[in-house]
């Protein structure tokens, strides 16, 4: 028997409203905004003199176009994941792209460097562009806007931009683990704070330019990436390395418990949603089967113990499913690993809009 009209339209309206509050759940953004190291950065190394570039096979295997595009893994990042979930756009290009329209400006950018760091040693070890100095760019960008749309319609833009900073792994893994330069200036303590100090001091630059919502990340089980394991572990045993993760969950714990509430009250009208990445990744690691993962220990390119950049090449070989590994490379994800994180930062972001809708709406 064929379903009455009536019955069909009530379905309809069923649908439209389920439509609808789904879409009323989401946040609105003008754009996105997007600083930090290579688990953020959509190309911006292209343009620069540095070997820590990801824009060469089998770099970009699995996105759209199968194009090498500059970003670290074999698809997407999480900011093109959470700016086309929130209805923005499906990629966030690189601010340094030369080509760059007015369309994409518009919408939000990313200014975030491959191998970056909250400390400036970090990003002159590798010849890349620090957050400090990502800063800088947001000037020229800003003032781009304001050619574009006039002085007040580019503040409105960057009001109601969603800005992600994501940084710091680096500079525990080159600075202080790996290469220990700066644990013969600091404790891993004191390393710590010089990062959050800088991170602080980061925040209330872009607060002063008018950006008023942002994500910060946290960090991730540092001591869980591929390539720390094989540097720092026994060869026939690749285990996560405790201390490292240790460090990880305190650096943490200073940023969402004490900081982010602190920058909260001391920056007016301002909405600051700690982003956790750290459990997530390790719930991945503990449990892969949940997520469908066969390989959590080492990356998808190459022996997938330590290739990185440019030695993880044309030449290199890669494994036939990347749906069964969480790493890509000795250090960042999957496109799949990330997808499961967006999905984590989107929750975040949407349960900080329920407790503060003011700031979101305005």
């Amino acid at each position: 028997m064929a379903p009455s009209p009536t019955l069909f339209v009530f379905l309809l309206l069923v649908l439209q409203l389920i439509i609808c509050n789904a879409a009323m759940r989401l946040p609105k953004f003008t754009a996105l905004l997007i600083f930090g190291d290579s688990t953020v950065d959509s190309g911006n190394n292209n343009y620069l003199n540095t070997l820590a570039k990801g824009n060469h096979p089998p770099y970009g295997r699995d996105f759209p176009g199968h194009i090498a595009t500059g970003r670290f893994s074999n698809g997407k990042l999480v900011p093109d994941m959470v700016a086309s979930k929130l209805g923005i756009k499906d990629a966030i290009p690189p601010f340094l792209q030369p080509d760059l329209s007015d369309e994409e400006l518009l919408t939000g950018v990313c200014f975030a460097s491959g191998g970056s760091g909250l400390d400036d040693l970090t990003a002159a070890a590798a010849g890349v562009i620090p957050v400090s100095k990502q800063l800088s760019y947001l000037k020229m960008y800003v003032e781009r806007l304001k050619r574009l749309v006039g002085e007040q319609e580019a503040q409105s833009i960057i009001s109601g931009a969603l800005v992600v900073i994501s940084a710091g792994t680096n500079d525990f893994a080159l600075n202080f683990y790996d290469l220990p330069t700066r644990k013969f200036q600091f404790n891993i303590n004191e390393y710590q704070d010089f990062l959050l100090n800088n991170l602080q001091n980061f925040v209330q630059k872009v607060y002063n330019m008018g950006c008023r919502k942002m994500v910060v990340a946290g960090l991730p089980p540092i001591g869980c990436l591929p390539i720390q394991m094989t540097l720092k572990a026994r060869v026939l045993q690749r285990t996560c390395l405790h201390h490292q993760n240790l460090d990880s969950k305190l650096y943490n714990q200073k940023l969402a418990e004490d900081l982010i509430p602190r920058w909260t009250r001391s920056l007016p009208g301002s909405l600051i949603i700690y982003a956790d990445v750290y459990n997530p990744l390790s719930d991945m690691i503990n449990h892969p089967q949940k997520y469908g993962f066969r390989e959590t220990g080492r990356g998808c390119c190459g022996t997938g113990l330590a290739e990185v950049g440019p030695f993880c090449s044309p030449l290199s070989l890669v494994c036939h499913n990347t749906s069964l590994f969480l790493f890509w490379d000795g250090i960042h994800p999957t496109e799949l690993a990330y997808s499961y994180l967006a999905q984590t930062i989107l929750k975040q972001i949407i349960g900080s809009r329920s407790a503060s809708t003011d700031h979101f709406s305005k």
